[in-house]
């Protein structure tokens, strides 16, 4: 587990070159509540781009629990899952408006173009123009 990555992760990288790619400028992990991966400073938006496993993705295939030392990872998922319901209500607080990609669903766009171009449509909309102050994909 030591040698898995909390920044630079390869679906942040991939989220952040197609947002690039896409005339969206960003900073990266801005020191606000929660350290989002990217934040729009202009328009007020932190971006997550959540593990599946680590953030406890309801219904994911990754979110599974390991076998050995069960209660460990229980009660550190709980915690986690506590650590971000606070982030989210911080940043709501701040009217920062916050989008969450979730891994399974980079992972999909990875691979297949056509929902690519349908999630990327769905982020250029609450980037742009979009009224909700929260969105999860």
């Amino acid at each position: 587990m030591s040698r898995i990555r909390s920044r630079d992760t390869k679906p942040e990288l991939f989220i952040r070159s197609l947002l690039h790619r896409n005339n969206f400028r960003f900073r990266v992990s801005y020191p606000i509540s929660g350290t989002p991966d990217m934040f729009f400073t202009k328009k007020r938006i932190a971006v997550f781009i959540h593990g599946c496993f680590w953030h406890r993705h309801n219904n994911c295939k990754f979110s599974y629990v390991p076998k050995s030392n069960v209660e460990f990872w229980r009660k550190k998922f709980r915690k986690n899952i506590l650590r971000d319901k606070e982030v989210i209500t911080q940043l709501k607080n701040e009217n920062i408006r916050i989008l969450i990609l979730w891994e399974c669903t980079v992972k999909k766009m990875i691979r297949n173009k056509i929902f690519r171009e349908e999630i990327l449509d769905k982020v250029k909309n609450f980037l742009c123009a979009s009224d909700n102050d929260y969105l999860e994909m």
